[in-house]
């Protein structure tokens, strides 16, 4: 009886010894497909590509090009009041292009009901209001557009709201048509 026992065990501990082993198999197959993988992801051989740079066009000076366009350092928000889809952030691409102004902020407005565009002053810095108004091509006292509405704690110098009348704004709004 005794000796039917022991037999059992030996049987018992080799069957798990059998199993330990096929799965220890499979996971080294595994391995060795997961390696093979690897190296012949990471194995390109890739395209030439071949630089030219040109050689007709003199290269300027930093401060020539800031001269001709000077970087402006105002705080933007382009809100989106119209409702197109898209067009605070082809505006603000649009200013930045053109204007080398960089709008920190881009997004949709309270609502989508917006008439009338607005350019809007957010604190003292009347630069920035000036700014935005010559780029929109209307007139700094225009106060159906210009508005000035301080509110330091939004941590912007011109708020833009664009207003269904964005299609009257022929210099962004041929910008903006042209990239879609």
């Amino acid at each position: 009886m005794v000796r039917k026992k022991s037999h059992r065990r030996k049987k018992i501990k080799h069957q798990q010894h059998i199993s330990l082993n096929i799965a220890i198999g499979i996971v080294g197959v595994l391995l060795i497909g997961f390696i093979y993988s690897f190296t012949q992801n990471s194995s390109h051989h890739g395209i030439p590509v071949e630089v030219t740079f040109p050689v007709d066009q003199p290269r300027e000076l930093a401060a020539n090009v800031y001269e001709r366009k000077p970087i402006h350092k105002i705080k933007v928000e382009i809100l989106n009041g119209c409702g197109i889809k898209g067009i605070a952030a082809k505006t603000a691409e649009f200013l930045h292009k053109e204007y080398q102004i960089d709008v920190v902020k881009s997004d949709n407005a309270d609502s989508h009901n917006y008439p009338n565009t607005l350019i809007i002053g957010r604190n003292e810095k009347i630069e920035g209001l000036q700014l935005l108004s010559q780029s929109f091509g209307v007139p700094f006292d225009d106060t159906t557009i210009v508005q000035h509405s301080p509110n330091e704690s939004l941590g912007i110098d011109v708020t833009v709201i664009l207003g269904k009348d964005i299609k009257t704004y022929n210099k962004i709004f041929d910008y903006i048509s042209s990239k879609k």
